[in-house]
């Protein structure tokens, strides 16, 4: 069975109130943006290997590539799109060579996009507003007369004149779009502020609505989330939250702030997630910093004495509850150092083969602390040195007396 049993009811709490959010679909762009992190490029093979990983997870829209951009990536997206059960998606600008090559791709959806905010008009893609709008309501056309699903995205939309902002969702509106995406490109926006611009938008269409925010300020995950309270069915993600700059919202953190936080059934198979981002890691070359959520490796880790001896009596006493290890397949920890306590040592002892008496564990514990100090790293080897030095018995020590 997919789902593991939270072990404590968050809602019991003082945030206790009813799911702001019913639904929460997913929209990987970890083959897209994600890519486009500086330094990183994906293989063929990568790019198939994560693709069918994130498939076989549940993830409802995989955003492939941008076909146009070369041979290799058209055939990447294409082999993608014919071996995924997922909703397969190219981008596209609203140029009629980048439309033709998604839908020669075979994709199930089209991503176009145009500039709205009036720096990026001016100084990026020299166009007018007038411009602007025609050739969004263009592209969107072409694409729905070819019986494919499109996405049409206001490139810069959270800096965006509000008025000329809905003129253009207005515009691709009446052309039929099926999503409206709503980019918060360069990072500036605020859970509240990006939430006022969801509903003000949702106003004006009737088409579906899905956010892509940066992290620019580290607010991308938490505006992801506003999205959803203010009525957006879809986040945008990657993996690790890789991205321009400084990155998306990260998959791993939108999902599980769906599961646990907000009671979500997202269908997605979170017991696989930190082999998805060990996956990611290795493919981007994006080292994952340990205090990173939910995958960091310091995650589910405790090294303070206090945390350490709460966690090993009740898991919950120090941890989310709704969020386990086992949730995303990852495994907790008891780090030894510096801060270190006599419970942590005593159950370390003990998994290792050790019987240790109250005196022994609290001399190898001052032991461990001495050598914490000092910066050096713990393991096993270095613990089985103390235990031997101190003079702790063995279960197998133990074993053969009583034979």
């Amino acid at each position: 069975m997919r789902r593991v049993a939270r072990r404590v009811e968050f809602f019991q709490g003082t945030l206790a109130q009813q799911s702001e959010i019913e639904n929460v679909r997913i929209f990987d762009t970890t083959l897209r943006d994600g890519e486009q992190s500086p330094r990183t490029s994906f293989s063929y093979e990568e790019k198939r290997d994560i693709a069918a990983m994130l498939d076989s997870m549940g993830t409802h829209v995989i955003e492939a590539g941008f076909p146009v951009n070369s041979d290799a990536e058209f055939e990447a997206v294409a082999d993608i799109a014919a071996a995924t059960d997922a909703t397969t998606c190219g981008l596209a600008r609203v140029v009629d060579k980048d439309i033709e090559a998604a839908l020669d791709a075979g994709v199930d959806m089209v991503h176009t996009f145009v500039s709205t905010s009036d720096v990026q008009l001016a100084d990026s893609m020299h166009a007018s507003r007038e411009e602007a709008v025609e050739r969004a309501v263009h592209s969107v056309e072409r694409v729905r007369d070819a019986g494919v699903e499109v996405m049409f995205s206001p490139m810069d939309a959270t800096r965006t004149d509000e008025a000329f902002l809905i003129e253009v969702v207005e515009a691709v509106t009446d052309a039929g779009v099926d999503w409206i995406n709503l980019p918060d490109t360069c990072g500036v926006a605020t859970p509240t502020r990006f939430a006022k611009m969801v509903k003000t938008v949702r106003e004006h269409t009737d088409a579906e609505i899905d956010v892509h925010t940066h992290d620019d300020f580290g607010l991308a995950s938490a505006n992801a989330m506003a999205g959803f309270e203010a009525g957006a069915s879809q986040a945008q993600v990657s993996v690790n939250g890789i991205g321009e700059r400084a990155g998306n919202a990260a998959y791993e953190e939108v999902v599980m702030s769906a599961e646990s936080l907000y009671g979500v059934d997202t269908g997605i198979d979170t017991t696989q997630i930190t082999k998805l981002a060990r996956i990611v890691e290795a493919a981007s070359d994006i080292p994952v910093p340990a205090n990173k959520p939910v995958v960091g490796r310091n995650a589910f880790s405790h090294e303070s004495g206090i945390h350490a001896a709460g966690v090993i009596e009740n898991a919950d006493t120090f941890e989310p509850g709704v969020m386990t290890p086992e949730m995303v397949g990852a495994t907790r920890e008891f780090v030894l150092g510096k801060h270190t306590g006599t419970h942590s040592v005593r159950k370390r002892l003990e998994d290792i083969g050790y019987e240790p008496t109250d005196a022994e564990v609290r001399e190898v514990t001052r032991r461990v602390k001495d050598t914490g100090a000092e910066k050096e790293r713990i393991n096993d080897e270095t613990l089985k040195a103390f235990a031997q030095n101190v003079g702790v018995t063995t279960k197998e020590d133990t074993e053969e007396v009583r034979v």
